[in-house]
């Protein structure tokens, strides 16, 4: 059902029909009738601000998440490691490759200091980290059992660590069942060339058996496969590390003039004190001691500086988008200037067209936020998903007050930009809309 309202003439001539929902006649104290009909009526104008105010929120909600999730889940591959050893040189080049498994080539730590670290008041184990060979892409670290279990930190794993020369211990991740055996190939990934030929001629003789499956870490260690060091010193013609006597032993005590060099070694100190002795005794001209975090919170101040010029890229979208808003409502709400000079000839209060000004804007900002904060959390799961797969490490995505903020920023400035146009048809004289053209 239709009934007549004013609607100006041609030339001014007077009012003259047209048509008006009567709802407005039969509740002009409720605003949300209107609302809904000038909502489905203007849709192109709807579409457009919803979007604009999306695109918004789910740029800086992926900002902050992703930057969260990085420093999550890098500090957590590098919990295994208390105390790291090195050769003397860079600190981020011994994190990255020894903690993040990155295919780097550094110095040779002295296989002495080996000795000296396993044998050092306040050491719980003294593991070396040897790498060189993979299976298949997946990475074939020399270690010792104790490295393996994390000191028996660990949950119970799926078959038991290794005991002898030829076992190997696998990471969640790969793709060998217990019992299965298999031979290494030279290198850090699974791409012999000419010069690998006679190295993995000699890897090819060397076969091992998978006897137990670590759990899940959720770093690039669930991708490792573990193997006693002294298998890795002698394929790559080095000394055991022990007595010609003894060569069936594996891992400590060591035997220091039989031992080579080794690219890091992680140390599990048996306290927070004796972490701190040890960074510095093993801090010397032939060695490199440090705590990893340490060397993390340095990548995380440079994230920083960099998450900041993100948030101030996110803020300054967020600002032109507000504008942008603004300025489509403005011009949406002028052309309609006319409709809201006929409520008020029908006897509509100024506070009804207020509100339904206000709470039209309104909704269009809430809708849009709540959009893209649904298109920022899963384009950020995605982003995660696929660093994952490059970085080898997880990326735990969980929106937090950050986002919070964000969001309820927008929605908040939502609701004081929505005041300037309600304000605009609340203040305009109903003479002056029902004679504009």
């Amino acid at each position: 059902m239709r009934v007549a309202t004013l609607k100006a003439g041609p030339h001014h001539e007077g009012p003259r029909a047209t048509t008006i929902s009567p709802h407005v006649m039969m509740h002009s104290f409720n605003p949300f009738p209107m609302v809904r009909a000038d909502l489905r009526r203007n849709q192109l104008l709807v579409w457009v601000t919803v979007l604009l105010v999306a695109i918004s929120v789910a740029t800086g909600i992926a900002v902050i998440s992703q930057e969260r999730a990085l420093r999550q889940g890098s500090a957590r591959a590098a919990d295994d490691f208390d105390v790291l050893v090195g050769a003397p040189g860079s600190a981020t080049q011994l994190v990255l490759t020894s903690v993040y498994l990155r295919a780097q080539a550094i110095p040779l730590l002295d296989g002495d200091i080996l000795a000296q670290a396993s044998t050092a008041a306040g050491v719980k184990y003294a593991a070396p980290i040897a790498f060189g060979d993979n299976w298949a892409g997946y990475p074939i670290i020399g270690t010792i059992a104790d490295f393996a279990s994390r000191g028996g930190t660990l949950p119970p794993i799926q078959g038991r660590l290794f005991r002898q020369r030829g076992e190997a211990v696998v990471g969640a991740g790969v793709k060998l069942a217990l019992g299965a055996t298999f031979s290494p190939a030279h290198g850090r990934h699974h791409e012999p060339d000419d010069e690998a030929e006679h190295a993995d001629a000699a890897h090819s003789e060397l076969h091992y058996t998978v006897v137990g499956r670590l759990p899940a870490r959720h770093t690039i260690w669930d991708s490792a496969i573990l193997v006693p060091v002294e298998d890795v010193w002698q394929v790559h013609g080095l000394s055991s590390g022990h007595d010609a006597t003894d060569v069936a032993r594996i891992g400590p005590p060591w035997n220091s003039k039989q031992l080579p060099g080794v690219p890091a070694i992680a140390i599990k100190p048996v306290s927070i004190a004796a972490a701190y002795g040890l960074r510095g005794q093993f801090r010397t001209p032939r060695s490199l001691a440090l705590f990893p975090a340490e060397v993390l919170n340095d990548l995380y101040l440079t994230l920083g500086n960099v998450r900041d010029l993100m948030s101030l890229l996110v803020i300054t979208t967020q600002v032109l988008v507000v504008a942008a808003v603004l300025m489509a409502l403005l011009v949406g709400f002028l052309a309609r200037r006319r409709q809201f000079a006929v409520l008020r000839a029908m006897g509509a209060s100024r506070l009804y067209v207020f509100s339904v000004v206000w709470i039209e804007v309104l909704l269009l900002i809430v809708g849009g936020a709540a959009i893209g904060a649904l298109l920022g959390w899963g384009s950020s799961i995605a982003l995660s998903s696929w660093m994952q797969t490059q970085i080898g490490f997880e990326m735990p995505v969980r929106l937090g007050a950050a986002e919070a903020v964000l969001v309820g920023g927008l929605v908040l400035a939502g609701a004081v930009i929505g005041t300037l146009p309600a304000w605009l048809v609340f203040r305009r004289p109903i003479a002056e809309g029902l004679v504009a053209g």
